[in-house]
C-alpha cells in the first residue's frame, strides 16, 4: 500500500461507512481493477439514466447494464448531510472512499423492463431489483484504498494488467475467452479446442466466481473441475483465471458486458453460446430470450467494443465414432447424444452415475462428491402463515416424523423458540421482525449446508425476507416453503393467548393480520389449510410431498412407496 493509499485509509475513519454486499464487492473490484473500463465508479444519476434508456454512458461510451450502488432508507436518512462515505467489506476493511454526487430513488420497474425486457420475478436480475436490493442509489467519484481481499485461489486471481502482462510474456497475440459459470465438460473442451485450432489462438478459461445463477455449482467445486480439465489441454496453450463478476443473467445485454470485460483483460475473441447469460424459463415456461439474441447483439457492437465473436457451435456426442461434432454437421440418420444441465442435475439428484462420454471421470467425481443425492442433501422446510394458523403444531409433528425416518439430523427453529434463544433483544417492529427472519435463515442455511434438515416456523409476513432466505439457502441445499393458509377468522378462534383481541382493541401495535399486513406467498412449494384436516393428516401430506420431491428415500406414510 503506497503513501496515498495509507493516507486515504486514515481519512476513511472520518466518514460514514457502508458495508458492501457480495454483489457490490464484485462490482467494486471490477471498477477498481479496470475490468469495467470505461466505468470508473458506480453510476451517477446522469450516467444511470443514459445507460437505462440509451445503453450508453452520458459521454456516449457503450455500456449495457447499470452498475449502481444501492443503499437502504436508513443509511440515506442517517447520512443525508455526508459528502463522502467509506465503502467497506464484510470484515470492515476500507476498500474505497466515495465522494457523493447524487442520491436518488430510481424507478426500479422501469430499469427492470428496460434492461432485462421483463418484470417477471423469475428473472434473477428482476428479482434482485424488485425484491432484494435496496431502493436508493448513490453515485460519485471513487478513490481506491485497496482491492477486495481474497483468501481462495490467489494464484488464479488476475487483474486485467496481470493477464495482459502474462499474455505478452508468453507471446500470445490471439486469445479466445471462454465465459463459463458451470463445470467444463467434454463438449466444452472440444468446442474450445476447435476454436483454438480454427483461429490459431490460445484459450483463456475465464469462469465467473462472483454471483451466478441461483442453484449453480459453487465456485470451489467448479474450480476443482476446471483444474482437472486444464490438464487435458496441450502444454502452454490454455490459461485459467477467475473473474469476480456478479452476473445479472441479462442475456443479450449481459453478453455485451462480458465482451467489454474480456477486451479489458486483453482478449481478442469471445465465445458466445446459445442463450448466452440467459436465466432460463420465465413463469410461463417460456425462454426469457431467443437462442441467438445474444449473438445478434454482440455481432452488432463487436467492432465498437474491439473484440470478435466466436459463435458457440452446439456440440453433440457421436456414439459410433466416440467423438464430438457440431450438431449442424450431424448426418440425417446419424445417432447422437447430448445431456442438458437439467438432465445432469437430475442424475446427481437421484444418485445415478454421470456417463463417461459426457465428462471427464475426475470431473464426475468432483460433482458427485459436492452434489450428493437429494436423499443425503441438506434441506430447509420453511413454514409461514398467520399467528394461530397451526405452523408450530405441524412443524413439531413433522419433526417427529423426520426423526422417526432418521436419515439426517433435524433441527426445529420455531418462532417462539428463536425469539427466546436467538432474538431476545428484538422487538416486533417491521425492522426487528426482518432481522429475526434473516437470523433464522442464516442458522437454517448452516444446518442445510452441512447436510441436516432445518424446520423453520416463524410468521415471516414479508415477501422480501422470505425471498432473501430462499436465495440464501438455495445456494447450499434444498428449500421448500410451506404456506399454512388458514383463514384469519379460524386463527382468531384458536387464539388462546388473546393476542388478536388485544390487537383489535389497539393494545398491540403492528400485529400481523390486523394492523400490519401479511404478504401471502405466491410460489410456495406446499400450500395447506389447517382448518380442513387433522394435524396428523396434514403432517402426512407435507411428509409425502417431501418424499415425492426426492428428499426422503422411502416414506412410512400412506400413499408413497
Amino acid at each position: 500500500m503506497n503513501s496515498n493509499n495509507l493516507k486515504l485509509k486514515v481519512q476513511a475513519n472520518n466518514y460514514p461507512s457502508w458495508q458492501l454486499t457480495n454483489r457490490q464487492i464484485c462490482d467494486l473490484e471490477l471498477i477498481l481493477n479496470g475490468g469495467f473500463h470505461p466505468l470508473n465508479s458506480f453510476l451517477s444519476k446522469d450516467d444511470y439514466d443514459s445507460v437505462v434508456n440509451e445503453m450508453r454512458l452520458s459521454n456516449g461510451d457503450l455500456w449495457p447494464i447499470p452498475i449502481a450502488l444501492d443503499v437502504d432508507d436508513d443509511f440515506v436518512k442517517t447520512n443525508s448531510n455526508a459528502s463522502k462515505i467509506t465503502l467497506r467489506d464484510k470484515e470492515g476493511f476500507a476498500l474505497a472512499i466515495l465522494t457523493i454526487s447524487d442520491i436518488w430513488k430510481p424507478d426500479l420497474r422501469h430499469e427492470a423492463k428496460s434492461v432485462y425486457g421483463t418484470l417477471d420475478n423469475k428473472h434473477p436480475g428482476v428479482n434482485y431489483l424488485l425484491n432484494i436490493g435496496n431502493k436508493n442509489y448513490i453515485g460519485g467519484n471513487l478513490e481506491i484504498i485497496s482491492l477486495p481481499h481474497h483468501h481462495d485461489y490467489k494464484d488464479f486471481r488476475h487483474t486485467p494488467d496481470d493477464l495482459k502482462h502474462d499474455f505478452k510474456s508468453m507471446g500470445w497475440d490471439k486469445i479466445v475467452a471462454f465465459q463459463t459459470r458451470n463445470p467444463l465438460h467434454k463438449a466444452h473442451f472440444e468446442l474450445t479446442k476447435n476454436a483454438m485450432r480454427e483461429l490459431g489462438a490460445n484459450i483463456l478459461i475465464h469462469p465467473v466466481v462472483g454471483l451466478t445463477k441461483p442453484g449453480d455449482v459453487n465456485h470451489y467445486t467448479r474450480m476443482r473441475c476446471y483444474q482437472h480439465v486444464m490438464n487435458e489441454y496441450p502444454k502452454n496453450s490454455a490459461k485459467l483465471s477467475l473473474l469476480p463478476l456478479a452476473m445479472r443473467m441479462g442475456g443479450p445485454k449481459e453478453t455485451l458486458l462480458h465482451a467489454i470485460i474480456r477486451k479489458n483483460y486483453g482478449c481478442t475473441h469471445l465465445i458466445v453460446g446459445r442463450d448466452h447469460a440467459g436465466p432460463g424459463l420465465d413463469s410461463k415456461n417460456n425462454p426469457f430470450y431467443g437462442p441467438y439474441d445474444a449473438q445478434e447483439m454482440l455481432n452488432k457492437y463487436q467492432r465498437e467494443i474491439g473484440i470478435e465473436m466466436v459463435p458457440f457451435k452446439f456440440m453433440v456426442y457421436i456414439p459410433k465414432t466416440k467423438n464430438y461434432k457440431p450438431i449442424d454437421e450431424v448426418k440425417k440418420n446419424e445417432d447422437y447424444k447430448t445431456l442438458s444441465g437439467t438432465e445432469l442435475r437430475q442424475l446427481l439428484d437421484k444418485g445415478e452415475g454421470i456417463p463417461d462420454w459426457f465428462t471427464f471421470r475426475a470431473v464426475s467425481r468432483e460433482l458427485e462428491r459436492s452434489n450428493p443425492p437429494l436423499t443425503k442433501r441438506g434441506l430447509t422446510i420453511f413454514f409461514t402463515g398467520l399467528s394461530g394458523s397451526g405452523k408450530s403444531t405441524l412443524a413439531n409433528g413433522l419433526l417427529i416424523k423426520l426423526l422417526e425416518e432418521g436419515s439426517r439430523p433435524v433441527t426445529l427453529l420455531d418462532g417462539d423458540i428463536v425469539r427466546t434463544h436467538l432474538s431476545s433483544e428484538l422487538g416486533f417492529s417491521k425492522e426487528h421482525r426482518s432481522i429475526n427472519i434473516k437470523r433464522i435463515g442464516y442458522v437454517a442455511s448452516e444446518i442445510t449446508k452441512n447436510g441436516g434438515i432445518a424446520i423453520c416456523a416463524p410468521i415471516a409476513p414479508y415477501k422480501k425476507d422470505r425471498n432473501y432466505n430462499r436465495e440464501l439457502i438455495s445456494q447450499v441445499g434444498g428449500y421448500l416453503e410451506v404456506y399454512v393458509n388458514t383463514p384469519l377468522e379460524k386463527c382468531e378462534e384458536r387464539d388462546v393467548k388473546g393476542l388478536y383481541a388485544l390487537a383489535r382493541k389497539g393494545k398491540i401495535k403492528e400485529f400481523t393480520g390486523i394492523s400490519d399486513p401479511y404478504e401471502e406467498p405466491k410460489n410456495a412449494e406446499i400450500v395447506i389449510n389447517s382448518s380442513k384436516a387433522s394435524p396428523e393428516d396434514l403432517v402426512d401430506q407435507i411428509y409425502d410431498a417431501i418424499c415425492e420431491r426426492g428428499y426422503i428415500a422411502i416414506s412410512k406414510s400412506k400413499g408413497i412407496e
